[in-house]
């Protein structure tokens, strides 16, 4: 099950299409559908929960907590609306489409992809890509 929070007052439209797009990404990865929670906050909210929790004094657009099991996806993803907004602006996208890159790019986290390494990046991209197209079909 994929569920929405927000703690800030940021709205997310089309839920239930992405619900359904991210589950068929999880598919197409050979992977089962667990629980994830997508957690919409600031920039501030998540520089708190990655200096607690991963001693970065940064800020970042995104931060996934793994609960992964065997091939059953579940994690909690925390992602700043204001990078978001940033993002979108820096990489001339609008912001649905910098959205979608990031709620797709936490749950191929999950499902194991890194992006630490130069060759790692690209095939986060190429995936990234790959699933922000399939969007476009639902």
């Amino acid at each position: 099950m994929i569920n929405y929070f927000s703690n800030n007052d940021f709205i997310l439209k089309n839920k239930l299409k992405r619900k359904k797009w991210l589950k068929e990404v999880i598919e197409q990865e050979a992977c089962r559908i667990g629980d994830i929670n997508y957690i919409f906050c600031s920039d501030e909210q998540l520089l708190e929960i990655n200096i607690q929790y991963l001693n970065h004094d940064y800020y970042t657009d995104i931060i996934t907590f793994d609960y992964k099991e065997n091939q059953l996806i579940s994690g909690d993803i925390f992602i700043s609306t204001d990078r978001v907004i940033e993002n979108a602006v820096i990489n001339n996208e609008d912001f649905d489409h910098e959205l979608n890159r990031v709620l797709v790019h936490g749950v191929l986290h999950i499902i194991g992809y890194k992006d630490k390494l130069e060759k790692d990046i690209e095939l986060m991209r190429k995936k990234e890509n790959t699933y922000i197209d399939l969007y476009k079909n639902y």
